[in-house]
């Protein structure tokens, strides 16, 4: 994508475009294909998926910004080596701060915090646009990828969550009444299996209401 106009307007329509396109459109995990691991692997709560989404989101827009500031001076044999620097330095500034103020969260993610760094959604959009736009344009593409990579995230999380401990939040959300009719927490939604089967739907719904999708 070339470099936006100088006196573009900050929420242009093809500004808007870069946050509303991941959502739906070109979603990095369901058109893309892209972090998917993270959706199978930390989805079983939503505390959990909401964490990882801001702090993916967060790195993403931070990198982004940095990497589209610097594009001019980054030398292009050592470009991949200064992404990961720069986003590993990210990475371990939110591992740090997860410890100091979500610590229990912070324990069920594991290692998974330390995997942002490998993720394939920050470094394509680093290397796919940060490197040749501005950093408002690359702050709203890295906002509108963080923004479809929870929307996954969390509905993953949501069904698994709600049809797998009857909670949301570790909040009780069905009834007594429901199970003393026979129903029984169904242990499957708990595993990483479920969380293809659920992203397999979302993307059959997703596909079935924009058939043009069909072609990605």
């Amino acid at each position: 994508m070339s470099e936006q106009a100088t006196r573009e307007p900050l929420f242009s329509k093809q500004n808007k475009k870069l946050i509303t396109d991941p959502l739906n459109d070109n979603n990095p995990v369901t058109i893309q294909v892209l972090g998917i691991c993270s959706a199978l692997a930390v989805t079983v709560q939503m505390s959990n998926a909401v964490v990882m989404s801001l702090s993916v989101m967060g790195v993403l827009i931070v990198g982004n910004v940095i990497i589209s500031a610097l594009r001019n001076l980054i030398p292009n044999k050592i470009r991949i080596i200064v992404q990961l620097v720069i986003v590993a330095a990210l990475v371990i500034i939110v591992d740090q701060v997860l410890k100091a103020y979500v610590y229990d969260v912070s324990k069920q993610l594991s290692v998974f915090v330390g995997l942002i760094i490998t993720n394939c959604i920050i470094m394509g959009r680093l290397e796919a646009f940060a490197l040749g736009n501005k950093p408002w344009a690359s702050a709203l593409d890295g906002l509108g990828n963080g923004l479809g990579y929870g929307l996954v995230l969390v509905i993953v999380a949501f069904f698994k969550e709600l049809l797998g401990s009857g909670k949301l939040f570790g909040i009780e959300i069905l009834p007594e009444s429901i199970y003393d009719f026979g129903y029984m927490n169904n242990g499957l939604m708990l595993l990483p299996p479920s969380s293809l089967v659920i992203v397999a739907i979302y993307i059959w719904v997703q596909k079935s209401r924009n058939p043009n999708l069909i072609e990605h």
